[in-house]
């Protein structure tokens, strides 16, 4: 599993989930994560049709595919169980 992470300097709930994945990706190690600016990164903002409404986070399976797209301040909690759930995907 892999979680695309898209925000900017601007946006913030981005600012506020900022500590929460630092949390996370420290407890899940094995987490492949990646940030992109929403202003700087507009290839990969229109690869996956990203709107404004930032933060937004995409959760990809193994094979590249989305199975899940939330956006704005998730509970770390929530995050936690979504990541142990989809570990295998």
């Amino acid at each position: 599993m892999k979680v695309l992470k898209f925000g900017a300097v601007w946006c913030p709930g981005c600012l506020i989930m900022k500590p929460r994945w630092a949390k996370i990706e420290k407890e899940f190690p094995w987490l492949k994560t990646q940030y992109y600016d929403y202003d700087e990164n507009k290839d990969m903002v229109e690869k996956y049709q990203v709107t404004d409404n930032i933060p937004e986070f995409i959760f990809l399976d193994q094979n590249g595919q989305e199975f899940l797209r939330l956006n704005g301040e998730v509970d770390q909690k929530k995050l936690i169980r979504i990541i142990k759930k989809n570990k295998n995907r």
